[in-house]
């Protein structure tokens, strides 16, 4: 379930934060724990356990973040200049210690495209982490990441919506595997379902283009941490005709 920062330091980080890096590495990071098959289409559902970094209404060019001076945009984001929808983008920052199984956020049909990092090496993620740990903060200024390292765009079709959304996953610096469970594109996904894994510290990103038909209301706030196929991040209600815009 949903939590403050400080919440989730004391009851999940504190109890393993004195545990062997290789016993973290190798065993503790890769568990699947087992979770209730949640359906309800009146949510998006978070696609990843983390901390919700960031959470804007954006057109295409305005920045979602600043980072150190340089804004960081939904088209810098997607790596797509022609992209012209204004959007909900929610960021959920995972950490060492979160559980790294992606889940699908709302029922449709799956594809993928993976782009590349820009740059040799991925940038670390480690300052945003240590802000949340050590100082019970956000650090965006850390989040020089964002600008440079590898991701995957999956896009799913969503039919009860009439238009498609993103889950965007970004790579942490040692990180060059994001492992769809599935190559297939096109497929269909339920809800809630695991569809991907990315190794060690990394981002997940849900984008949402702005609808006619449907209003979409964030209901988390930055620095509260939620769990993957658990805590809605959207609801989503119809519109009146005098409420479209």
């Amino acid at each position: 379930m949903a939590k403050s920062l400080r919440e989730w330091v004391d009851n999940d980080v504190t109890p393993v934060k004195e545990k062997p890096l290789r016993w973290l590495a190798e065993e503790y990071f890769f568990r699947d724990p087992t979770r209730p098959a949640l359906t309800d289409t009146s949510y998006f559902f978070s696609p990843a356990d983390g901390i919700v970094v960031y959470q804007q209404t954006v057109m295409p060019d305005e920045p979602i973040v600043d980072i150190k001076g340089k804004s960081y945009s939904l088209r810098d984001a997607i790596r797509d200049p022609s992209y012209d929808r204004e959007s909900l983008v929610i960021g959920v920052f995972m950490t060492f210690v979160d559980v790294h199984i992606n889940r699908i956020p709302f029922p449709g049909r799956l594809s993928y495209k993976e782009l590349e990092e820009i740059g040799t090496y991925n940038q670390p993620m480690l300052g945003v982490e240590k802000s949340l740990f050590q100082e019970l903060r956000l650090d965006t200024g850390a989040a020089g990441y964002l600008h440079t390292n590898q991701r995957m765009l999956n896009r799913v079709y969503a039919p009860a919506l009439g238009q498609s959304y993103f889950v965007l996953q970004i790579a942490d610096y040692d990180v060059n595997s994001i492992m769809p469970f599935q190559l297939k594109q096109n497929r269909p996904v339920a809800q809630n379902q695991r569809f991907s894994q990315i190794r060690y510290g990394s981002q997940v990103d849900l984008i949402v283009p702005l609808s006619r038909r449907f209003e979409f209301s964030p209901l988390q706030q930055p620095g509260v941490h939620v769990e993957a196929g658990i805590d809605p991040l959207v609801r989503i209600a119809h519109r009146s005709p005098e409420e479209a815009p």
